[in-house]
């Protein structure tokens, strides 16, 4: 699963070959989760602190993460993102 991002302890990526609906995953310390690229919280677990900050990171980016999914959807490589600062 390539990383697209990392930013505050948190690293985001993105799979070539996976399931709709379009999502990121995110990995904190021992936490795991998937959001929609809506910024919701899809699977798994995250400490509200970084549940936060990835779902305002994927506001941020909602164009570029769009277009990474297209490319993962047609087994292409996703491209970095840039991380929240």
């Amino acid at each position: 699963m390539p990383t697209i991002s990392m930013f505050f302890g948190i690293i985001i990526s993105m799979n070539y070959d996976d399931h709709n609906p379009p999502h990121i995953h995110a990995r904190y310390q021992d936490y795991e989760a998937s959001f929609t690229l809506d910024g919701e919280l899809d699977k798994g677990d995250m400490p509200s602190k970084q549940r936060k900050l990835v779902a305002a990171w994927i506001v941020l980016h909602a164009e570029e993460l769009e277009a990474n999914w297209s490319l993962a959807s047609n087994g292409e490589a996703p491209f970095k993102i840039e991380p929240l600062r």
